[in-house]
């Protein structure tokens, strides 16, 4: 047994896991713990802080039950969360409200006037929509507008991480890799914006409102007296600054370099690529921070990703569900034996995933649609349908990727749950043409945290050699020639021209019914 290990603290969207790993890149031992959130208006989606909290103690807790590895040989710990879900804290460190999560659909109406420099520069350059776009999303916002007497006692203003490492520490203090969210961050730089910069004028974030940011892999502080009672880690032990989870993922998918491409099979599914420079993949979009210092990650998000196959199994799936129980499998395993039963293409029915209303991309009046459907369609091909126009959606991402970065995509690694689907994979590799590797074990996001941990604490001497020694791939799908003929012509002649084609009709339907609704 190694004498060293980490403790990376995963808090996903659907649930907190603690995992302990060596250095090799083994997962040793695991607790997990769900997280419910409240939703007290359509399209609202929060969970007290204190709860999130309570999830991660009850995580290491079970952990500690369960475990033979000694609190002694764990040498640090290290957190990856969701992203961009905030949290107001008074002067006093408290929460004054419920956590707004990421997959809150709140808006505001804020059109901020800026001053006259910033005005002509962003018309100039034809970004005040992007602007009044940025304003819109902003949780800081809608909070001031809605809650002002609450937003002027708010003292501190944090991501989900940022609220961990407080409660660890006692410190406000993040990681730079952390940092994702409508926050007046420069993602170019890895810093707070620049007092002059338009952020400022658009949200009413003050400086000090934020915490201090550090590298991935630095010492944030050490695990304080009340985290150790709460959680069960040992006081004292060095908490290392992680990054957020789609950045983990591609580190432990073991992604490093722009030809392999990371696609995360998540409650949000992306196509990210690891470079060394500033690159926007969508033009006015920054490529967020990466696990490793001074890289960046081109992503491409689709909002409402594997989470759709959780809506097909609740709202088509209760014949799979009651045949799981009885036969103590995952209800997942036995969508694949759907997938299996329909072909490539599923006989032309044709899905653009776009669930999520009022997403950037590709326009914030879209909306998801279903074509093709003939008499001989059952859930089978719906379901079939749902992983191939995810697929669709990540295979667009990858080209443009290639044509903003110039540099050509030769293999995927695919990470998260949804990973875990032998025919997600296969349709993967087919739609891609490309090889299609499973990593070793698919929790790469807490993988990834834990090889920051290793880097920071020493076990590993840089990242590259992080990669080497706790990365690998598990299997490969290779493509199937005729299956990825089938999917490029659809592709190419359906897909592709499927949003152009309804585009008009989305804003039709925008228009009469109001749903999403329309910003200004």
């Amino acid at each position: 047994m190694s004498n060293d290990y980490l403790l990376a603290i995963d808090c996903g969207t659907q649930s907190v896991r603690a995992l302990v790993f060596d250095p090799r890149g083994h997962l040793v031992d695991k607790a997990q713990v769900a997280i419910t959130y409240d939703t007290p208006e359509p399209g609202w989606v929060e969970n007290e802080p204190e709860n999130f909290w309570r999830a991660l103690c009850q995580a290491c807790q079970h952990l500690w039950a369960n475990t033979s590895v000694p609190k002694s040989a764990i040498r640090g710990v290290v957190v990856t969360t969701q992203r961009a879900t905030v949290i107001n804290l008074d002067v006093r460190g408290q929460p004054l409200r419920p956590a707004i999560a990421w997959l809150d659909q709140r808006r505001s109406d804020a059109d901020p006037t800026l001053a006259w420099w910033w005005e002509l520069a962003l018309r100039t350059a034809r970004m005040r929509d992007t602007i009044r776009y940025f304003a819109g999303e902003a949780d800081a916002n809608w909070i001031a507008q809605h809650q002002p007497d609450l937003w002027e006692r708010t003292n501190k203003f944090l991501l989900l991480s940022g609220y961990f490492n407080w409660r660890f520490t006692g410190r406000f203090v993040d990681s730079i890799a952390s940092q994702v969210g409508y926050i007046p961050f420069d993602y170019k730089r890895g810093r707070w914006a620049h007092r002059w910069n338009w952020k400022w004028q658009v949200l009413p974030v003050k400086r000090e409102m934020l915490p201090e940011l550090i590298p991935a892999g630095a010492r944030l502080g050490k695990v304080s007296a009340a985290a150790a009672q709460d959680t069960g880690i040992p006081e004292g032990l060095p908490l290392i600054a992680g990054a957020a989870d789609k950045a983990c993922e591609v580190l432990g998918a073991g992604c490093l370099t722009p030809e392999t491409a990371c696609l995360s099979y998540g409650t949000a599914a992306t196509i990210n690529t690891s470079t060394p420079r500033y690159l926007e993949a969508t033009r006015f979009i920054p490529p967020y921070p990466a696990a490793v210092p001074g890289r960046y990650n081109t992503e491409i998000q689709i909002t409402r990703g594997f989470w759709m196959v959780n809506w097909f199994k609740e709202q088509f799936g209760l014949h799979e569900q009651q045949q799981a129980s009885t036969r103590g499998v995952a209800t997942e395993t036995l969508f694949d034996e759907l997938v299996k039963a329909v072909p490539p293409g599923a006989l032309g029915l044709m899905l653009q995933p776009y669930w999520n209303p009022g997403i950037k991309l590709p326009g914030p009046e879209a909306k998801g649609a279903v074509i093709g459907f003939g008499e001989v369609h059952t859930r089978a091909h719906l379901y079939r349908a749902i992983l191939e126009g995810l697929a669709y959606a990540l295979r667009e991402g990858r080209e443009r990727i290639e044509r903003r970065g110039g540099t050509r995509i030769e293999r995927v690694r695919v990470a998260g749950g949804g990973s875990q689907s032998d025919a997600a994979m296969q349709i993967t590799a087919d739609v891609f043409n490309l090889p299609a590797e499973r990593p070793h074990l698919y929790e790469t996001s807490g993988l990834g945290a834990a090889m920051i941990a290793a880097e920071g604490l020493g076990l590993h001497p840089d990242f590259g050699s992080a990669v080497r020694q706790m990365t690998r791939v598990g299997q490969t799908f290779t493509p199937d020639p005729t299956h990825a003929r089938t999917y490029d012509a659809l592709y190419r002649k359906v897909y592709c021209r499927m949003y152009q084609r309804l585009q008009p009709l989305y804003r039709e339907i925008r228009d009469i019914t109001g749903y999403p609704a329309q910003r200004r």
